[in-house]
This record gives structure tokens, sequence and C-alpha cells, in this order.
């Protein structure tokens, strides 16, 4: 069975980070669903729509291994939606993936789920979280990913791929496009 990734943006999302990491995700051969807090469509902080998109008030956890949530100044709007908060803590209590770059991590450190735990993010963005910064480009504590900026994005994709699919589907994908 195909694993399955969410991934939630709205106006504002960082689009190396999110275009990046689903690039890389469905290399490996994960099914990845983008949802938009904006409807079926959303713009990029530097002006990139994407349209197709799946209306976030549509989504339904359960069908999914993980999620992945990218930075840019969209992080304010998906921090504040009581969905967002809710689809997060579903993944959370669940103990399945929950990935986050850049800002990102942010919604997560303040919600309290970096307590205790090993994270990176923006570093201008770290707050006390209650956890160990790490300045790596990605980090894994448990069932959380966290990567630093958009210059980590392949990184955290491919340890976002690794934690989901397994180490040797994401060594024969960095094979494949002569990644380290």
């Amino acid at each position: 069975m195909t694993k399955k990734v969410c991934m939630i943006v709205t106006n504002g999302f960082e689009e190396i980070e999110a275009i990046g990491t689903y690039a890389i995700l469905r290399r490996g051969g994960l099914d990845v669903d983008i949802y938009s807090l904006a409807g079926s469509q959303a713009t990029g902080r530097f002006g990139v729509t994407c349209a197709k998109l799946m209306p976030f008030n549509q989504i339904d956890t359960a069908h999914y291994d993980a999620l992945v949530i990218p930075g840019g100044p969209q992080f304010k709007e998906l921090e504040a939606d009581a969905h967002v908060q809710q689809t997060i803590r579903d993944f959370m209590d669940t103990g399945r993936i929950t990935a986050a770059i850049c800002a990102g991590p942010t919604i997560l450190g303040r919600a309290g789920y970096l307590k205790g735990r090993k994270y990176t993010c923006f570093t201008a963005m770290n707050q006390d979280f209650g956890g160990m910064y790490q300045e790596d480009y990605a980090v894994k504590d448990g069932n959380v990913i966290t990567g630093k900026s958009a210059a980590a994005t392949i990184d955290f994709a491919f340890m976002v791929l690794e934690a989901v699919a397994g180490k040797e589907t994401a060594d024969q994908t960095k094979k494949e496009i002569y990644y380290k």
C-alpha cells in the first residue's frame, strides 16, 4: 500500500520548501496531497500560485501517514487556525510523522510539541520551546521532523521520505538525483 502524506499551505507559503519537499516525496513514490486554507489554490511569498489544491476544510487525517508544514509568512495564519491546530494534534496524538520546516516548527513549539525534543527552525524564530535547539539542517526526534530553512529543503524532504517510506527508498531516491 502506498504511503500518503498531506501538506498544509495558504497564501504566503515558502515555495522552495513546499514544492521541493513535494517533489522529493513524489520521486520516492509517496502520494502527497496539498491542502490549502485558501480554497483550491495558494500563492507563495514570491508570487508562484499553485492550483488544483485540496480545500483544507475537506481534510481527513485518518488517511495519512505524515503531515508536512512548510514555512514562510503563512505560518501566522496556519498557527491561528483552530482546525490546523486540531490536525497537528491528531498526528501528534497518534504518533504519526509531523514535519515542519523554517517558520513551521514555531507552530509546533508554541503548541508545546517541541518540549524535551531536539529540533531546528529558522534561527531568528527560535524561542524557548522547552527543547534542545540544533544547528543542523534537519532534525528528527521521535515522530517529529524539523527543518532549518529554505536551504535545508532537500535534507528535510529526504528525512521525511526515510521516516515514511524507509531508508532503502530514501537512499535509492538520493541516488536517482545524484544527491550525496
